[in-house]
């Protein structure tokens, strides 16, 4: 017996039990049907009691609270702000969605706008995860490594931060040397302030000591805080005689991390990837006027839109419940709102901070950053005759160095 036939079976079984007031009658219908079906007993009982509705009523579906506007409103705030997580654009969307209405980036309704700032993370980042399934974004290599003595001198320093002062800072080099790390190439000096987030970078071409340094002065004296210590890798670019002199003369705490552990920078490893891989890709850049691009994106737009609009999430504790670790994080804040929130910053640091925020346009920021990018990828393009050329693929590494390929052949004389 089939299951149409088993209902039509139980649909006239079900008349007779109902009809009927005698238990034993029942007991007899139930016998009979479990007899016929093979079915079980309590089951047969709990379905010949429940009444069948003919009619029944269509499931009254909850009005959707944030229609279409809302969620294209929601995509463009997060296509403004760089793709960030939910988590991270629900404060932006907060602090930001009047300030963008008064720019006129973001032409909406009041009870649009309202309706944006109730939305929490987990709603946002339901919302958008069509936008993310459409856009699909996809988004080390080693050098020469001292063999001098003076990394003896400078004390090891793992990731255990005091978070609550602002000053110490971390630094690290990018290449920017595509498959191969031979020849002369563009570097980013990365650096990062722990307490805030609030990040620098400058490009060098090629990876003297002495470049490094500078570049760091020039990374020093851009920084709204006065440093207090400055941690770096092993690399020879920063274990150098001049940079430790420097940081003796002006009283900083120099400190290096252990060799091969990557996870004692953790803090400028994370905007290595976000900042500066994230923006240029892993094309090899080596001109004077691709340094020019990116030294003008650096001092500009890059440090502002990265550190007044993207905020900075900070883990709060770490709990380990049986083979897992739960991880609960503070409320995400930008490095600039971090920096005023500190209260260590003298009265007219706080001033220039706030007077520079205040004609800040996020998404004026991000056209310029985007056209810049643009002007790098046809620079790139000039220079090697080529289009086409995805920047965020990474290339494969060469198996031989142009030296050998250029070698004379060598053999008897004929």
């Amino acid at each position: 017996m089939d299951i149409r036939a088993r209902k039509e079976y139980a649909a006239v079984v079900r008349d007779r039990y109902w009809k009927t007031h005698s238990k034993k009658e029942k007991s007899l219908i139930l016998d009979e049907y479990c007899a016929n079906t093979g079915q079980a007993r309590k089951y047969v009982i709990r379905k010949l009691r429940a009444r069948e509705n003919p009619d029944p009523k269509p499931r009254k579906r909850r009005q959707a609270v944030y229609n279409g506007q809302v969620t294209a409103a929601l995509a463009k705030i997060w296509e403004i702000f760089d793709y960030p997580c939910g988590q991270r654009l629900k404060p932006l969307v907060e602090s930001q969605t009047d300030r963008l209405r008064q720019f006129g980036e973001l032409p909406i309704s009041d009870e649009v706008a309202a309706k944006l700032k109730k939305m929490s993370a987990a709603t946002i980042d339901r919302k958008l995860k069509h936008q993310k399934e459409v856009l699909h974004l996809q988004w080390s290599k080693s050098g020469h490594k001292p063999s001098s003595a003076l990394k003896h001198k400078i004390a090891i320093r793992l990731t255990n931060w005091d978070t609550a002062k602002v000053g110490y800072v971390e630094a690290d080099l990018v290449f920017h040397c595509g498959a191969s790390t031979l020849g002369q190439h563009i570097c980013t000096v990365s650096a990062t302030e722990i307490s805030s987030g609030w990040w620098e970078g400058e490009p060098i071409l090629g990876k003297s000591q002495d470049q490094c340094f500078w570049a760091l002065r020039e990374i020093k004296d851009r920084c709204p805080f006065a440093w207090k210590g400055l941690d770096s890798d092993n690399g020879h670019e920063f274990i150098s005689d001049i940079l430790y002199k420097y940081c003796a003369r002006e009283k900083l705490d120099f400190t290096r991390s252990r060799p091969g552990h990557k996870n004692d920078n953790a803090y400028i490893e994370e905007k290595n990837w976000t900042h500066v891989r994230k923006v240029l890709g892993y094309l090899r850049y080596d001109t004077p006027a691709e340094a020019v691009i990116i030294r003008d994106l650096y001092r500009n737009e890059l440090r502002l839109y990265k550190n007044f609009f993207q905020p900075v999430m900070k883990l709060i504790s770490k709990e380990r419940i049986g083979g897992r670790i739960k991880r609960k994080y503070g409320t995400p804040l930008t490095p600039y709102q971090r920096l005023m929130d500190s209260q260590q910053l003298s009265k007219q640091a706080e001033q220039r901070l706030a007077e520079a925020y205040l004609p800040l346009n996020p998404a004026a920021l991000k056209r310029a950053i985007d056209a810049k990018i643009n002007s790098l990828l046809q620079a790139y393009q000039t220079k090697n005759r080529t289009s086409g050329v995805d920047p965020h693929r990474k290339l494969d590494p060469r198996m031989v160095t142009s030296f050998m390929i250029q070698q004379a052949t060598v053999g008897l004389p004929s």
